[in-house]
């Protein structure tokens, strides 16, 4: 007997289904999730949670003229999986095949990309309000989680939603946690609701009771009025103007889909408060949420990890470097906008609780703390990932910039990122603060240089600093060594030889001189440096380059539109030197999913394409 999953190839074909197959479709659903990554790894834990709540909503919204918007979109495996992509679920993040996130080129039931928290709101918003001026009878839904709900993004939309009257439904999916454990008054404030039995068992029974649409009404009237009395403090949805209801269990799909047909058929802005677990249905999942929420290769019956060996992670570096630097200078402290075992701050964090923030998904209110606790004399180090530091922008112009406080930006995750794809990529970090006055910018080739540059960043007198570094493992470096200062905007050379020059920056490096290394056994010998500073750079170095060579070679793991290659080509110009600059890096366009390599080699800047680059430069 077929299975029911096999039977589905779009939301259509579910619908088809009747509401007592929809649990045993969901439980298949599940199983099919956990063997696919147990082989491909992707975000297992989002996925299986929100498992019932996305067949719930494909089953009673005409999907896709209906909208569902996923706010940052690692949950929306089951949906990937129930608007015709089973088949190739297989290649999900992986090279050429799909991505790991909602994409509008990809699927028409995918109505907003993205892999950045707390957009689905405003999304949605601007996508009801569309259909409204082109009068179009469409249900518009925001799929946000509690975790992206700290993001200040959310409450902007959340704010013009309420007073806009639009015909918008959040559905908040509340599973306390987003990648670590959630934190903040918003957190409290939702445990709160759900807590609040009294006015839940209330507020159900007398919506049940009544099936008359006017007499509903009229009953959520005079709920609202004593509902005060019942909570004791007003909602937080419903004062920004939106009806709240819930909160349900989102692993009860029967009451799910009951909901949400009655939700159609009340106007204007809603919540809907769903509780779930993460990792649901899957018991190691359960258990361990954080290590689960992309976890890599495992049994799926045993729930066994596959090992991942190796050299230390960049990330595990600074995570211990910091650890070693606070405790010998009480002025550091750590923020980071919630990734602290993402970004190994944990380890300080375990260690000097009172010394370390968690601010929640808020990058921008993440920079800002940041300078306010320089400008009262702390010295915070904040890590925030390449991909998300975009989302802060001003505050690094305005906030810290401007007035140049000794603020440690800790650029997690920059350059090529993998499998996540062009919403993750750290490409555009280089290009875009390389304008920005008072801010130094300093990429390491490898662990020891992250070390010190640590080290150097938090001494007396430093200003504003940003040290960005890849994701993934370093070069093998034994990086526990006494700490030394990095010469500012100093560069080094690594190789030395004769008409062409290549200048590296971070970890690009360690395929630029391993090309290096080969051309020498050839007897081709050309000089390399590592640049170590994108701002200030070293004006001295380049005009003895500028005086020696006719070619210069440059390669960086970011974009090359405005970063190492346009710099050094900018100097160049200025000083009148001839010298033909060739730029490799990430080019400009997006760049899709894959491992690493395979990225590497797309863009050019692998050690066998800056092999061959430099080969050809030396033949002309």
């Amino acid at each position: 007997m077929a299975s029911l999953l096999s039977t589905i190839h779009t939301p259509d074909d579910l619908r088809k289904l009747t509401p007592a197959q929809l649990p045993a479709l969901s439980t298949e659903l599940r199983e099919y999730i956990i063997a696919q990554c147990s082989e491909n790894p992707g975000h297992l834990g989002a996925s299986l949670g929100v498992v019932e709540l996305t067949v719930a909503m494909h089953y009673v919204f005409d999907t896709p003229h209906d909208k569902l918007i996923w706010d940052v979109g690692h949950q929306a495996y089951a949906h990937k999986i129930l608007t015709g992509r089973r088949e190739t679920f297989s290649t999900n993040r992986c090279y050429g095949g799909i991505s790991g996130f909602p994409k509008r080129s990809e699927s028409e039931y995918d109505a907003f990309g993205g892999g950045h928290a707390s957009i689905s709101v405003s999304a949605a918003l601007g996508m009801a309000e569309a259909a409204k001026l082109q009068g179009v009878a469409q249900q518009t839904l925001a799929i946000i989680g509690d975790g992206a709900l700290t993001g200040g993004l959310a409450y902007e939309g959340l704010n013009n939603a309420g007073a806009s009257k639009a015909n918008l439904l959040v559905v908040l999916n509340d599973n306390n946690i987003s990648i670590d454990r959630n934190v903040g008054a918003i957190h409290n404030y939702l445990v709160k609701i759900t807590t609040s039995a009294r006015y839940n068992r209330f507020k159900r029974k007398v919506w049940d009771l009544f099936g008359n649409n006017c007499i509903r009404r009229a009953v959520q009237n005079f709920v609202s009025t004593t509902k005060i009395a019942l909570l004791r403090r007003s909602n937080l949805f419903e004062a920004l103007g939106f009806r709240y209801f819930g909160p349900l269990d989102g692993h009860d799909i029967m009451q799910l889909t009951k909901t949400l047909q009655a939700l159609k058929h009340i106007e204007g802005p809603k919540v809907l408060h769903v509780i779930t677990t993460k990792g649901k249905g899957y018991k190691p999942a359960e258990e361990n949420q954080t290590e689960w929420h992309a976890p890599g290769k495992y049994d799926p019956t045993t729930g066994k990890r596959h090992p991942q060996g190796g050299t230390s992670r960049y990330q595990d570096v600074f995570g211990e470097t910091i650890v070693e630097l606070a405790r010998k200078n009480p002025k550091i402290v750590g923020i980071t906008p919630a990734m602290p075992t993402g970004c190994s701050l944990n380890l300080m964090m375990e260690q000097m609780p009172e010394r370390t923030f968690d601010v929640g998904i808020a990058e921008e209110h993440a920079v800002t703390f940041s300078a306010g606790l320089a400008a009262a004399g702390m010295v915070p180090f904040c890590n925030i990932y390449s991909s998300f530091m975009q989302r802060a922008y001003d505050q690094v112009i305005h906030d810290v910039a401007l007035q140049n406080l000794q603020v440690v930006f800790c650029l997690d995750r920059g350059g090529l990122v993998g499998e996540d794809g062009a919403t993750h990529h750290g490409a555009y970090d280089m290009a875009a603060f390389r304008c920005i006055p008072n801010l130094t910018i300093a990429a390491p080739i490898d662990e020891v240089e992250l070390r010190n540059m640590l080290f150097t960043a938090q001494l007396p007198g430093m200003g504003p600093t940003m040290i960005r570094y890849p994701r993934g493992r370093g070069a093998g470096r034994n990086w526990h060594t006494a700490f030394a200062p990095v010469d500012i905007g100093k560069a080094n050379q690594l190789h030395e030889g004769l008409k062409i020059a290549v200048l590296s920056i971070g970890d690009a490096g360690q395929q630029a001189a391993a090309a290096v290394r080969r051309l020498a056994e050839e007897n081709v010998h050309v000089s390399h440096y590592d640049m170590r500073f994108l701002k200030p750079l070293d004006e001295n170095r380049l005009d003895t380059i500028g005086q020696c060579y006719r070619t210069v070679v440059t390669v960086e793991n970011g974009a090359v539109i405005g970063g190492l290659g346009a710099a050094v080509a900018e100097f160049f110009t200025a000083r009148r030197y001839p010298v033909k600059v060739v730029r490799l890096g990430i080019p400009d366009r997006f760049i899709e999913q894959g491992s690493i390599a395979q990225l590497q080699a797309e863009c050019r800047f692998d050690e066998e394409s800056i092999y061959q680059t430099v080969s050809r430069c030396n033949d002309v």
